[in-house]
């Protein structure tokens, strides 16, 4: 990351990892185009040249850069005051004062951190995803990839939902793309095979005894025949032209994963930091198209990460680091009606960082596994020191800072049990890591 203190606030993030070639995910700022630059700002109140430049490349990832600028290979240390400058332009001031906090614990020199702190207090948030740059070109594009009509397959595992399930094939059977085959993967009790009978889909129907969401996964992308492969949800809705904005994003920007978003209401606006093309931080098997072959190169979904959470997330991030596009397409979107029953929460494990007992392991072992596995020991403690307190809180609260800054005051209140989570999350975490990946090849 261009910016230390990010350590603190995004430790494990893909961005924070080098590609396979040693190359960062940030754009050299000499190197960007005259139209990219006319959408950043300079800001001159860096006492570094070398933080102008990071905050400016770091502006144009953040603002929907895709390009083939030649990228950073190291950051260099930059002063103090700088790095709090940058974090108060990009965060909410609650987590600017927890960065401070983490440095006075950690035995920073409190003159030296508190100077720079209160130094910068005059600093104004800035909110990038507001001044994106945008793609005109993108919408009168003529896809050759579109026009050569290459198989695409729709995996869907499902569990016990078929009154939504019925919704989402109907969605499917309306899409202006046709070139589809479906592979549905039921592991529903008791198995409904007469519900099938009368879609107009190219079909291919699995039954599944064992229910498990990642070899259900595995299982159709190996029975899959096309070049594509179009991860889905059984709980979800997309409109007519789902497909072909999927094929056509990756065409235009020559990617090689479309993720699309998604909105939890009917009608709701897609989120600021989501209604634009960007470079994907993350993967969601509920909405992603992708090119079959990344399958055959890095192998399949980790069944580590059975009946647990961010197998997705594990995914993404082996194929970030292979080196891999993945943009975020905000026109390929779904509505995630994110059901009460069914699926993952039949398997235990609907939030990662909430368990249902106050004895379970917080958070789930398989998150801890994903932290350490990628980024380390030091970073995945970093990264639970800052989701574990603020998930003491409900998950409605998850994007309220205040509330979030609450949970971390009432964590401190029962930091027993709450490291006593954390140390049964820590060891189920180092049994994985013992075990070593669980990851078929695809043939």
């Amino acid at each position: 990351m261009p910016f230390k203190f990010l350590s603190y606030l995004q430790p494990t993030h893909y961005f924070r990892l080098f590609i396979k070639d040693q190359h960062s995910v940030f754009p050299k700022v000499e190197e960007l185009p005259e139209s990219v630059l006319n959408h950043l700002s300079k800001d001159d109140s860096y006492c570094s040249p070398l933080a102008k430049d990071y905050d400016l490349s770091w502006q144009a990832i953040q603002k929907g850069y895709i390009g083939e600028a030649d990228t950073y290979i190291n950051f260099e240390k930059l002063p103090l005051g700088d790095e709090y400058r940058f974090i108060r332009k990009n965060f909410h001031q609650a987590w600017v004062l927890y960065t401070l906090l983490v440095r006075l614990l950690s035995f920073k020199n409190p003159i030296k951190e508190l100077s720079a702190f209160f130094k910068t207090r005059q600093t104004q948030r800035q909110f990038l995803s507001q001044e994106h740059i945008s793609y005109p070109s993108y919408s009168n594009y003529e896809s050759s990839l579109l026009a050569s009509k290459p198989l695409v397959n729709i995996v869907i595992p499902t569990l016990n939902r078929y009154p939504y399930l019925k919704d989402v094939l109907i969605d499917l059977e309306q899409q202006d793309y046709k070139h589809l085959e479906v592979i549905v993967v039921d592991q529903s009790e008791p198995f409904q095979k007469d519900f099938y009978k009368n879609f107009k889909l190219d079909l291919k129907l699995i039954y599944q005894d064992e229910k498990a969401l990642w070899l259900a996964r595995n299982t159709a992308i190996q029975e899959s025949k096309g070049e594509y492969i179009l991860l889905f949800d059984d709980d979800s809705r997309v409109d007519p032209d789902w497909v072909t904005e999927h094929l056509k994003g990756l065409d235009f920007f020559k990617a090689d994963l479309s993720s699309g978003v998604s909105i939890s209401t009917q009608g709701a606006k897609v989120p600021d930091n989501y209604a634009y093309f960007c470079v994907s931080g993350q993967l969601d098997t509920g909405n992603v198209l992708l090119k079959k072959s990344i399958f055959k190169e890095i192998g399949l979904f980790d069944r580590q990460f059975e009946k647990q959470r961010m197998g997705d997330g594990e995914f993404g991030l082996r194929a970030y680091l292979a080196g891999y596009k993945n943009i975020s397409h905000p026109y390929a979107k779904r509505l995630h009606l994110k059901v009460g029953s069914g699926g993952l929460r039949e398997m235990g494990s609907w939030d990662g960082f909430r368990p249902k007992k106050w004895l379970d392991p917080r958070p789930i072992p398989s998150v801890v596994y994903l932290f350490r596995k990628y980024h380390g020991n030091t970073a995945a403690r970093l990264a639970l020191l800052k989701t574990v307190p603020s998930s003491i809180m409900p998950y409605r609260y998850k994007r309220n800072s205040y509330m979030m800054l609450i949970g971390m005051l009432l964590s401190i209140i029962i930091s027993p049990l709450v490291f006593l989570q954390v140390y049964k999350s820590w060891s189920l975490a180092s049994k994985k890591l013992q075990e070593g990946a669980k990851i078929e090849k695809l043939m």
